[in-house]
């Protein structure tokens, strides 16, 4: 199986006020975007090319939206991003670079 495009672990991911999962994960692979669980489990997934990924208006660095098969999921990706005294991209812009450059939208 080939490398991941993107991982991300430890992400609390939520649909509208409620809290799916407080350390699921989010992985680009193989032209799929797929929100899963601590367990493991599917929440849901998509082709990238389907996946509308952005930032909220007033959210903080590490905040993303993801809307996947007409759902809008709020995923918290910057809790261990960057590391403590380093600098670097918060996790919210990789995500959202990852699945532009993924779908071949640029990014």
């Amino acid at each position: 199986m080939a490398e991941p495009e993107f991982t991300a672990k430890g992400v609390r991911i939520g649909k509208r006020l409620r809290s799916l999962t407080r350390a699921g994960q989010v992985r680009i692979n193989d032209g799929r975007l797929e929100l899963l669980t601590s367990y493991g489990s599917e929440i849901d997934s998509a082709p990238v090319q389907a996946v509308r990924a952005s930032k909220p208006w007033f959210g903080p660095d590490d905040k993303a939206l993801a809307d996947i098969n007409g759902k809008r999921y709020l995923l918290t990706l910057g809790e261990h991003d960057p590391a403590p005294g380093e600098s670097g991209p918060p996790a919210a812009r990789r995500f959202i670079e990852a699945v532009r450059r993924a779908a071949g939208r640029g990014g």
